[in-house]
């Protein structure tokens, strides 16, 4: 089995997901049937696999990108407003991962009754000893997954119960919270224990056949992220360096791997949609998806296309944090910056590369047609229209029909991990731990080598501060690099710096495309409270389990 094709499958035969911390329901067949079938086994892994994340419609197609300062969605009844409107509450929730405990619930049960014994019965088959290689693996890509989960929990809510075995419906209720930096380490022990066995492998293809899965790289890349995590100033109020040297070595683990590298953003098949994100060598592990749909399109296609229906719009804060193509931070008091926003008077880029990757601005082409967000253009003034002046550009595939005479839809899978990302999660440790330009033995670059390396790819000049002004400069670099993967609201958090998403801003353009006029206009005041660094707990799950702790101030 493919498992791009999991997610169709899934809930037909596997356990039924329950609405608190555990549960104990079957779909009817015994455990016993469920775990002596080699089938069953792979559909039983599949289950754990579909519950990875992806941030194309998280909030009934808003993206968790837009409750920060680098989008805004276009229809304000979605409830990814109530964050920027601080009505969301232990009541009134918004992803609040949840689910993700009934993906641990599947993953401990496997874990206690998988037994590869079981398959010695079919010896005498054909593809006895393939399916053998390929349900060893089976546990370790389980347990992969359990502490990728845990994590996922743990970024939301700091203190989480650290569920490791199958509970009775009489004692999940009564389980206590452990602290994050306990999590943490059992995820961190969890990543070592697997790569000391040599449980996954380095590479898909040696899956004997099967693809989407887990491997060596994505267990280091999931390492990498939570020490980084743990070492940022909302789990590490202190600064403690011990806490970035984890950081950095753990990202440097991957970097030795010696496997992944960045391509020139203009030829990376990360950018280019559907299968052939899986042609890019940067890319460490996704989450699949492999029904062909064209919903994302629909919800994100500028408005005046047909079956187009706005959604998720990039602010001018995030355009004006993409440097000009020579290097200079864009500054709308330079008329010659103001002038020549996104191309000269021939035509010609004039911003940094990554830029055009991720949004479709005024005079851009999107499925041969020239896209209008000037005053009375034709991308403007009716429900749904951009606010700010942009649409969405990253994940859109071009491929994509909405004409409903000739409809075509295309697979989108999601970046979980990617190289780009190790190297500025060792930049930033690095930054922390040692400063910009030191390079200790036996680690592979500084902090200020590893960013340039990022920047390489898109061929912008390497960034020369010092100081404060380089963890800016490390800061934006992962926010343009990183736009729309599921990163910018979980770094805001982590660095504590809540306050920039208060005032988003947008463009307004007027005149003619001989002489365009731009400002910068307000768009939205977003609402920010210190509380909002973590997660409310659901309250009917404190009502349910009194030994959890709601998060301050919630």
């Amino acid at each position: 089995m493919k498992i791009k094709t999991y997610i169709a499958m899934m809930c037909a035969s596997l356990l039924v997901a329950g609405c608190s911390l555990d549960f104990d329901e079957t779909n009817g067949d015994t455990k016993e049937t469920a775990y002596s079938y080699y089938d069953n086994l792979e559909k039983l892994v599949a289950y754990v696999y579909s519950f990875l994340p992806t941030d194309l419609d998280r909030n009934d197609g808003a993206m968790l990108e837009s409750a920060t300062d680098n989008s805004i969605y276009s229809w304000e009844q979605n409830t990814i407003y109530d964050i920027g409107n601080n009505v969301w509450s232990p009541i009134k929730t918004i992803d609040t991962g949840w689910g993700y405990f009934d993906a641990i619930r599947s993953a401990n049960s496997f874990l206690e009754n998988f037994d590869i014994e079981v398959l010695n019965k079919f010896e005498y088959n054909d593809d006895y000893e393939e399916i053998k290689a390929k349900a060893t693996l089976f546990p370790y890509e389980v347990r992969f997954l359990r502490a990728f989960y845990l994590f996922e929990l743990a970024k939301r809510y700091g203190n989480i119960p650290l569920l490791l075995r199958t509970y009775e419906p009489e004692e999940i209720n009564l389980v206590e919270p452990s602290s994050f930096d306990a999590v943490i380490d059992f995820i961190v022990t969890e990543c070592d224990r697997i790569i000391a066995d040599n449980g996954l492998p380095v590479d898909h293809r040696d899956y004997r056949g099967d693809t989407g899965r887990a491997t060596k790289g994505a267990v280091l890349a999931l390492k990498s992220r939570a020490l980084l995590y743990a070492a940022s100033p909302l789990h590490n109020p202190s600064g403690e360096p011990a806490k970035w040297e984890k950081a950095a070595k753990a990202a440097a683990a991957v970097i030795a791997m010696n496997k992944y590298n960045l391509p020139k953003v203009g030829s990376d098949p990360l950018y280019m949609g559907d299968n052939n994100l899986f042609n890019s060598p940067q890319l460490i592990f996704e989450r699949r998806d492999g029904a062909k749909t064209s919903t994302f399109e629909a919800r994100n296609e500028p408005m005046g296309y047909e079956g187009s229906k706005g959604g998720n719009t990039p602010t001018q804060n995030l355009v004006d944090a993409f440097d000009m193509k020579n290097g200079t931070p864009f500054n709308w008091n330079n008329a010659e910056h103001v002038r020549n926003m996104y191309v000269d008077e021939l035509g010609n880029p004039t911003r940094d590369p990554r830029l055009y990757l991720n949004v479709l601005y005024n005079g851009a082409t999107w499925l041969k047609q020239r896209v209008e967000t000037n005053v009375g253009g034709l991308h403007t003034g009716m429900d749904g229209a951009t606010k700010t002046g942009y649409y969405l550009r990253k994940h859109m595939n071009a491929q994509v029909s909405l004409n409903p005479v000739s409809p075509l839809g295309k697979e989108h899978h999601f970046p979980l991990f990617r190289y780009a990302e190790i190297l500025l999660n060792y930049a930033e440790a690095m930054y922390h731990w040692v400063g910009e330009d030191t390079k200790p033995t036996d680690y592979p670059y500084s902090a200020r080598e590893a960013l340039n390396l990022v920047r390489d790819c898109a061929e912008m000049k390497h960034v020369e501060e010092t100081g404060n002004a380089f963890l800016e400069k490390l800061r934006n670099e992962r926010r343009i690099e990183l736009a729309f993967e599921d990163h910018r609201f979980w770094d805001i958090r982590r660095w504590k710096t809540g306050e920039v998403v208060k005032n988003i801003y947008g463009v307004r353009i007027t005149g003619t495309d001989t002489n365009f006029t731009y400002s910068k206009v307000l768009v939205r005041q977003n609402q920010w409270d210190d509380k909002m660094y973590l997660f409310p707990f659901p309250q009917e799950e404190l009502y349910m389990n009194e030994n959890l702790v709601q998060n301050p101030d919630w």
